[in-house]
């Protein structure tokens, strides 16, 4: 696996490396050896999926606060997304900056996602699936979010009027400190 840092300090993309031969190929999507080389979590404590009907459907922007904080390792399984994280660290030099990153079944990237960061997508075609491993499990205790369309964040989503979640579009907006 190729691990490539983002401007966002301890987020990652991460490309699989094939090994190409006349049926196809074969690729390593997690390795726990190598996680703890580049110093990220390697206990994975529940994998989820997302599967999102509607071209334009916006999913986000989700976290959980400590105790359960959580970190997770994203990949477009079908079709393809536009993927967003934003730094929600206390402290951090990039605190409230945000990174996009195309996910699709074609280019087999992944996304790490550092606790402390809300997360977020949205799809860019029909019938497209997302594929979850969290390193955390869900807590709806501890689960919050951020506006998707928070003026303070500026996130530039690819297609207008998103489908969203009344929870999601509910969510407080990032001018008013979230919730630690």
């Amino acid at each position: 696996m190729i691990f490539t840092g983002t401007a966002l300090a301890g987020a990652f993309i991460v490309d699989i490396e094939p090994r190409e031969d006349a049926r196809g190929y074969f690729a390593r999507s997690f390795c726990r050896e190598e996680f703890a080389r580049h110093g990220l979590p390697t206990d994975v404590a529940q994998c989820n999926v997302s599967f999102n009907r509607r071209k334009g459907t916006l999913r986000g922007m989700h976290y959980q606060i400590r105790p359960k904080a959580e970190a997770k390792l994203v990949r477009c399984t079908r079709g393809a997304v536009h993927d967003v994280i934003v730094d929600l660290r206390e402290g951090s030099p990039t605190w409230g900056r945000w990174v996009a990153v195309e996910l699709s079944e074609g280019n087999s990237r992944m996304l790490y996602v550092p606790e402390g960061f809300a997360h977020g997508f949205q799809s860019l075609v029909d019938d497209a699936e997302v594929f979850y491993q969290m390193f955390e499990e869900y807590s709806a205790d501890h689960a919050r979010g951020v506006r998707w369309d928070d003026p303070a964040l500026g996130i530039d989503w690819p297609l207008p009027d998103p489908i969203v979640s009344e929870r999601d579009r509910t969510f407080p907006l990032l001018s008013k400190p979230p919730a630690r």
